[in-house]
């Protein structure tokens, strides 16, 4: 059954579970700054599970790499759930499997040894209500996913194996795509294009969600893990390769827990981890090594954003280390929603690959109120493009009604040893960038002028480029 989820549903990811961890519904009362970065620490906790264990293999899996274990796996979920929760076990084996939906209470725990390896048989992955590229779709069910449920965990040292090649998934992208790998499209075969346009005109319309079905014919391919509307989730521990699109994609959650996780996709728009309209989030100590943005803070596109009106807000992500990819810490460009206090401190960053190390997306068609980033002690080994970018002309460009608003940019002990500019700074005469403030940082490597276009109150204090004390950019 479709359920149209009010604005109140989707903030609440429904009722009271058992286990669940209690959550504020209102912003913050800590100001904004560092120490709300601590709040948000303390107020973000993993779910905790009952030690109930149920191994697939009693349900009839089979670690053979041939058995097609997705019914075997749902009664194990289901077992789990029926008896109060605890931990479905993967034990070492490869598992044929097609998509996973996980249920209140449930822990999916993945052994040393285990490797989920999802089919690429397209009629193994049932339509559901989920969200592509920042607009609501009855589509392909992502690998793993979770619809409004509370307490759900993706735990274990084992590996998450979605197959996508340039012989499954990675070609619907279609023309365009300059990535690092050969994704498989030739002219005459199917692509996205068509089905992502008709997709987002449906959205513009406000055609009911129940009525945007895009599976067979449509190749728009499914994130790896997608929970929608829950509360309380715990992502830890393990690999995840050959990811078909995003690696990671929370939906209008609240309290969720990515920590220590490797995402290893180099096709298209294998982003790593997008926070999409959630809220209470860290991102801990994982390794990002991607096609696309290794995270990207999200909160719907265009009318979509808008119309659900939640913004992402209150992320902190610390610890990590960030590849090959375009961009390491981003915001946007899907941001009709707005986005606001996110905190990124002691990140490893670099690769000849990588293009940008901050960086937001935007334009007039989009809009969205973006304010308070923090970011400090990141350490950026080599960029390709620029160390830090904010582009009003992204996509649609700075042609549309929409004004969009970034403010309240504060960036402390960057050092960056190789980047051919510091900074493509770019607002519109109608909203420039306003109070973007860096202090104590490097920039070494640097063979172009920056660029600043439409920015207001621009502030350098202690900036360092190729060796040299510098006031402007």
């Amino acid at each position: 059954m479709l359920h149209h989820l009010s604005r109140r549903d989707l903030l609440l990811a429904g009722g009271a579970c058992a286990g669940a961890v209690a959550m504020p519904n209102r912003a913050l009362a800590t100001p904004v700054g560092w120490s709300r970065a601590d709040q948000i620490r303390k107020l973000v906790r993993p779910p905790v599970f009952s030690d109930r264990v149920f191994p697939i293999t009693d349900y009839g899996a089979k670690g053979d790499g041939v058995a097609l274990n997705t019914q075997a796996i749902a009664r194990a979920i289901t077992a789990c759930a029926a008896a109060g929760g605890g931990r479905v076990l993967i034990g070492p084996g490869r598992f044929l499997t097609g998509a996973i939906h996980l249920k209140s209470n449930v822990e999916l725990h993945l052994e040393k040894g285990a490797t989920l390896l999802f089919s690429t048989d397209t009629r193994d992955y049932p339509v559901v209500h989920t969200r592509w590229e920042g607009v609501d779709v009855m589509g392909y069910s992502p690998l793993i996913y979770a619809y409004r449920q509370k307490n759900i965990a993706i735990t274990g040292s084992g590996t998450i194996d979605g197959q996508a090649s340039d012989r499954f998934w990675w070609s619907w992208k279609g023309p365009g795509w300059h990535g690092s790998v050969d994704h498989g499209w030739r002219e005459g075969m199917p692509h996205q294009r068509e089905a992502r346009n008709r997709l987002f005109q449906m959205a513009e319309d406000n055609v009911p969600v129940a009525k945007r079905v895009f599976a067979d014919g449509a190749y728009l391919r499914p994130p790896t893990i997608s929970p929608y509307g829950c509360e309380n989730v715990l992502i830890e521990g393990v690999r995840i390769l050959r990811s078909p699109f995003w690696h990671i994609h929370p939906v209008l959650c609240v309290n969720v827990t990515v920590r220590s996780v490797a995402m290893e996709s180099h096709g298209p728009n294998t982003d790593g981890c997008n926070p999409e309209s959630t809220r209470l989030m860290l991102i801990d100590k994982c390794l990002f090594d991607t096609g696309d943005d290794c995270i990207a803070v999200d909160s719907g596109r265009n009318n979509e954003g808008r119309r659900i009106g939640v913004p992402a807000e209150d992320i902190v992500i610390q610890d990590c280390t960030m590849k090959e990819g375009h961009g390491a810490i981003v915001i946007g460009s899907v941001i009709s929603g707005g986005a606001r206090n996110v905190f990124a401190e002691r990140c490893e960053i670099g690769s000849p690959h990588l293009m940008y190390a901050i960086r937001f997306k935007n334009n007039a068609m989009r809009g969205g109120l973006l304010e308070n980033f923090f970011y400090r002690d990141i350490s950026v080994d080599q960029v390709s493009h620029a160390a830090i970018q904010c582009d009003f002309h992204y996509e649609e460009g700075a042609n549309g009604p929409y004004k969009p608003v970034l403010r309240n940019v504060s960036i402390d002990r960057l050092t960056v040893r190789n980047a051919p500019m510091v900074a493509d700074l770019q607002g519109l005469p109608v909203s420039p960038i306003r109070a973007v403030a860096l202090r104590e940082c490097r920039f070494d490597g640097v063979s172009k002028p920056s660029i600043v276009r439409d920015v207001d109150a621009l502030s350098l204090q202690d900036v360092l480029v190729n060796g040299k004390m510098v006031r402007t950019l």
